[in-house]
């Protein structure tokens, strides 16, 4: 029997679904193990553990240059310069988030990363599966997530023990909100894009929904290690 156009049409969806999805989690994939990779080579060498703290205000400044710049002009830079930007980002996070892993013994790092990893994922199912829209909720996640952002920086000059542990169980549920708005909004970009779409584009919505991931995954996992963190070395 032929198929029909309706079923034709239902695979076709289902592919383009799928490997865009697939790019996604293979980006942000390749973003985690190469900060992994990074922070744990600058967490070994004390020479290297301290240029990046030395130099730590210009590996910030250049990150958030690149997300901004990622974000803001994905439609109008190429797909191979986002993807490199990306993985720069990738290490220059590594070197960054060493500072916060110097302080904290393996087996409390590696548990920690094993339960945002499965908070992870649930949140993802979740953001996948919902019938419920989650816009709103996503813009109530970004109002929060401005408000850690200002409380993070009072604490600079503060240096409040508590102030902290309230910004980072705050941070954990906001970015535990931001996994599975982000997710729901990654289905819809997939479901969105027409069949025969040009391979830079969907390499850009790619990269662009990997970063999103990347971030709710990096920062959840470093709010997570502090209220977990009670074995420092």
């Amino acid at each position: 029997m032929q198929p029909t156009p309706y079923s034709m049409d239902q695979t076709q969806l289902q592919t383009r679904v799928n490997e865009f999805v697939r790019g996604v989690y293979n980006w942000m994939t390749i973003g985690l193990v190469l900060t992994g990779i990074v922070a744990y080579f600058v967490t070994a060498s004390d020479q290297a553990l301290r240029f990046v703290y030395q130099a730590r205000w210009l590996f910030f400044i250049g990150e958030l240059a690149l997300v901004f710049i990622i974000s803001a002009r994905i439609q109008k830079i190429q797909a191979s310069s986002a993807t490199i930007m990306f993985v720069v980002y990738s290490a220059l996070n590594g070197a960054t988030l060493s500072l916060i892993l110097a302080m904290f013994t393996g087996q409390t790092i590696v548990s920690t990363f094993f339960i945002c990893a499965a908070s992870f994922l649930a949140l993802s199912i979740f953001g996948w599966t919902t019938k419920k829209d989650l816009t709103g909720f996503g813009s109530f996640m970004f109002m929060g997530l401005v408000g850690i952002l200002i409380a993070s920086v009072v604490n600079i000059f503060i240096g409040s023990y508590g102030m902290q542990m309230i910004i980072s169980y705050i941070g954990v549920l906001v970015f535990a909100g931001l996994t599975a708005y982000d997710t729901q909004q990654i289905k819809a970009m997939a479901l969105s894009q027409p069949v025969g779409l040009d391979a830079s584009v969907v390499r850009k919505g790619s990269i662009i929904g990997a970063l999103k991931l990347y971030l709710d995954f990096i920062l959840m996992f470093q709010y997570l290690l502090v209220i977990l963190g009670g074995n420092r070395r």
